[in-house]
């Protein structure tokens, strides 16, 4: 098994130089952490996160609760996250249980900090154990509907800058495809913006231009897109509350024979890689994986640093015009 002893051979420094780089401390250069953590990664070398903690009363470990496996949007925000924090020297572990009893494993391993998706900030029942919390917890989303650190994305905005673009094109019949069933306060905030934007704008909608979902998945979206095409007179135009419906969308469409731009202009949230490589590369608004990604790794580190500071982090969306939005003819 690879020591600490063994990389600082291998680097040509200390054994207290690379103890202090695998642990993120900020008074080693980032050019010799990055060094050493490149030797160690060479190596195989396998940092004892139980270990660790003892000495240090740091593990060098961050848990993430995940809401789903299933969601392309967050798929590729943990990818890039993982990456960012390695990056910091840190190692990431996942948990996809109940909220409580990912807190319980995480307070047993001792971890620097916890992120946990506004996808259960909201549910008082998954945030039972938030109580036994034994680290900085930062919540990604949802802010105002808890009093946690927060990261989150101007989602209203988002959806603003859809409504406008689409206007822009000459579209006025606009739904939008993202109601979820339960109380979710990051998809409410979304469909007050889409509703207010419209009329601001002297579009006419109403609470029928809003297609309810069961969640946010593909099936979620085609179910929604079918009903939608059935109305008596469908929209030209459709703003998706996520790349997983949108997905959906365009199955809905592709069986009934309808073509993208040309029958039906789509703008989705989620500004991710993938929606270049969807049945149409899509317009999408939102804030850039990467960028979402290192904002929350700074921040994780932050309170790791400063537990006792408070942070709540806005970032501004942006649209990104792709193929499936055109004017309307």
């Amino acid at each position: 098994m690879v020591t600490i002893k063994d990389i600082a051979k291998r680097a040509g420094v200390s054994f207290s130089t690379v103890s202090k780089a695998l642990l993120g401390n900020p008074n080693i250069k980032a050019v010799t952490k990055e060094r050493i953590w490149e030797i160690a990664r060479e190596m195989g070398y396998q940092p004892n996160i139980a270990a660790r903690s003892l000495v240090s009363r740091k593990s060098g470990a961050i848990g993430i609760i995940w809401p789903t496996v299933e969601r392309g949007a967050l798929s590729s925000l943990i990818t890039k996250l993982n990456d960012e924090l390695e990056r910091r020297g840190y190692t990431t572990l996942l948990s996809i249980s109940r909220t409580d009893a990912a807190i319980e494993s995480f307070n047993r391993y001792r971890m620097d900090a916890v992120l946990l998706f506004g996808d259960h900030s909201g549910n008082r029942d998954e945030l039972s154990g938030i109580g036994s919390m034994q680290s900085p917890l930062l919540v990604y989303g949802a802010a105002g509907s808890h009093p946690f650190s927060t990261v989150d994305v101007n989602r209203g905005q988002a959806i603003r800058l859809a409504v406008r673009h689409l206007a822009e094109l000459g579209h006025s019949r606009i739904a939008y495809l993202g109601r979820p069933d339960g109380d979710d306060p990051m998809q409410t905030v979304k469909i007050e913006a889409f509703l207010d934007e419209a009329r601001t704008l002297g579009l006419r909608v109403d609470d029928e231009s809003i297609l309810r979902i069961e969640g946010l998945e593909t099936h979620d979206g085609y179910i929604a897109a079918e009903a939608m095409f059935g109305w008596p007179s469908p929209p030209t135009a459709v703003i998706s509350g996520g790349v997983d419906l949108t997905r959906g969308i365009y199955r809905a469409a592709r069986e009934r024979g309808l073509r993208v731009p040309e029958d039906l202009s789509v703008v989705s949230y989620d500004n991710i890689p993938l929606m270049e490589d969807l049945d149409v590369p899509t317009t999408a608004v939102g804030v850039s994986v990467h960028a979402i990604a290192s904002v929350i790794a700074e921040a994780l580190h932050k309170l790791i640093e400063m537990s006792d500071e408070q942070l709540t982090i806005a970032l501004e969306p942006e649209i990104v015009v792709r193929s499936s939005s055109t004017r309307l003819q």
